[in-house]
């Protein structure tokens, strides 16, 4: 009787709001504790920027907020499924600058049509991504060498592209309306209710699969709990973005790629692999899957995914320049996948955390900006926000595998 009273997965299955909470302080003690520190720490954030400005929940500074991120949250999409093997990828902010230079010389220079000369873009980053990813896996040379010769390589490239121009202004339709468009607030809501109706329909269908294969479904209130956050949350941001310019199309391409590739990782058996290769590598050769043409994939993914945030960054600031994907584009990028929650062990994480981290670093970003903070601080206070995530990793890490030796 004693056993089954301490069964977690019977108190996981209490109803009412004690059984919630307990199934909550389970999950935390046992290092399950998923997007909490991400959610907790964004409204600290708010909270704290709104006291010492009041601008910063006005519905203009949060449209900018959204196409701040779009470009970085992107990239980081790509650089969380890189770690989720256990990998590094150091070039994906050279990346998203030379791909979003050959883009601006081919439709300024050569006269390539806006929509063609993106298309170009985004295939030169996948040749990038291609690249790299052969050379890791037919040389065996570590990854962290591998993209860092990148990142310096590529660099070099971009200036090479440009040449003595130096800057190249946008100014086609098809490349400036990608983060210069807003939705009216018909098309906004009717966008925010169709996320809502797909966020129901996705949550039945995973909860009858489970009830099928006779697995746990969790608490009534659970489950009503976190169709209220998440589809109050969704309403709320259509609700705040139309008192402002509009919904972004900026951010719906970010949270396309987002919702895309959240759907490969978990309900693809490629995305299966991923995983599989990130928690152990030679485990998963063994089970017959194709490592290196996982990792190859990747890569290859990972860079697209640079060049298409390369083209967003170019698109929101009408211009590609020398500094293109420099700077702290790369750090920001891998910060943002930590600090969102994907483990820097690899064969943990999910693609919504370069979505979360990207929010956090992008808010702790401009709020600073509308305080008039210097540089150095907001350097200092990113890398100690990154500190503390990458110390949360560690310790939900050891948490879990102390309940697994339990």
């Amino acid at each position: 009787m004693s056993a089954i009273a301490g069964d977690p997965r019977l108190i996981a299955d209490r109803p009412g709001l004690a059984g919630t909470l307990e199934g909550v302080w389970r999950r935390v003690s046992q290092g399950e504790i998923g997007s909490l520190p991400v959610v907790a720490a964004l409204i600290l954030i708010a909270i704290v920027f709104q006291s010492l400005n009041p601008n910063f929940l006005t519905p203009r500074n949060l449209t900018n907020l959204v196409l701040q991120i779009a470009a970085m949250g992107t990239i980081s999409v790509g650089v969380v499924l890189v770690l989720l093997l256990g990998e590094i990828d150091l070039s994906v902010g050279a990346v998203s600058g030379l791909c979003a230079a050959v883009m601006a010389v081919l439709n300024v220079k050569a006269g390539l049509p806006g929509a063609l000369a993106v298309g170009v873009g985004v295939l030169a980053g996948a040749g990038i991504g291609l690249l790299q990813g052969v050379w890791i896996t037919r040389f065996r040379v570590p990854s962290f060498v591998v993209t860092l010769a990148g990142l310096l390589g590529w660099q070099g490239l971009l200036l090479w592209v440009l040449g003595d121009t130096g800057t190249v202004n946008l100014t086609d339709p098809a490349i400036t309306n990608l983060a210069g468009i807003f939705l009216g607030p018909r098309l906004g809501w009717f966008v925010g209710l169709a996320a809502v109706a797909v966020f129901l329909a996705s949550l039945s269908r995973a909860r009858r699969r489970r009830v099928a294969a006779g697995l746990g479904v969790g608490t009534t209130g659970a489950l009503v709990a976190r169709i209220v956050l998440v589809g109050g949350g969704i309403l709320l941001a259509i609700a705040v973005l139309d008192a402002g310019r509009g919904v972004p199309l900026a951010m719906l391409i970010l949270l396309g790629f987002v919702v895309a590739f959240d759907w490969v990782t978990t309900r693809t058996g490629w995305g299966r692999h991923v995983f599989a290769v990130g928690g152990n590598a030679e485990a998963a050769r063994r089970a017959g899957v194709a490592v290196d043409r996982v990792r190859v994939l990747v890569f290859t993914l990972s860079a697209t995914l640079a060049a298409c945030g390369g083209i967003l960054a170019a698109s929101r600031l009408l211009a590609v320049n020398q500094s293109s994907g420099s700077g702290d584009v790369v750090l920001n990028a891998i910060a943002a996948a930590v600090i969102g929650g994907t483990s820097l062990f690899g064969g943990r994480g999910t693609i919504w955390s370069a979505l979360l981290g990207a929010l956090v670093i992008g808010s702790i970003s401009n709020g600073m900006d509308l305080l008039a903070l210097a540089s150095s601080v907001k350097f200092m206070i990113t890398g100690g926000v990154l500190l503390a995530a990458v110390t949360i990793d560690a310790v939900s890490r050891r948490g879990r595998q102390a309940a697994g030796r339990a």
